[in-house]
């Protein structure tokens, strides 16, 4: 099964960085609030660039200067089975450490899209 990580990441912002193996990169999203826990709640995920799929488990520091300058942890990881793809819309199953349940992104306008838990089926 293709794998997620959520990395927290204390750059000029601190927010978490979503990543989806899919496609054999990281498709990722910078997410200010972090993934809702409950149904009903929207929040705001910012496409970025896809990553390496060695990035996966990187913790540590990135140095000043460089692109995502700060410290990066990882705050959960696991599995997900991709429930449908669309252009604008990924629904998928989340099973993590702490993370679990359906979720689904939704593009918005330019590099914004939406996260939000949804009621399992």
């Amino acid at each position: 099964m293709p794998r997620f990580v959520i990395q927290k990441h204390q750059a000029t912002h601190f927010h978490f960085d979503f990543r989806l193996e899919m496609y054999g990169v990281l498709k990722s999203w910078a997410v200010p609030k972090g993934l809702p826990e409950e149904p009903g709640i929207k929040r705001l995920a910012v496409a970025v660039e896809d990553h390496a799929l060695g990035y996966i488990d990187f913790e540590g520091v990135i140095p000043g200067g460089h692109y995502g300058a700060g410290v990066v942890e990882v705050w959960d990881k696991g599995e997900y089975e991709l429930e449908s793809r669309e252009e604008r819309k990924i629904v998928f199953h989340l099973t993590g450490k702490k993370v679990k349940g359906r979720y689904a992104l939704i593009h918005t306008k330019d590099k914004n899209w939406l996260i939000f838990k949804m009621k399992n089926i």
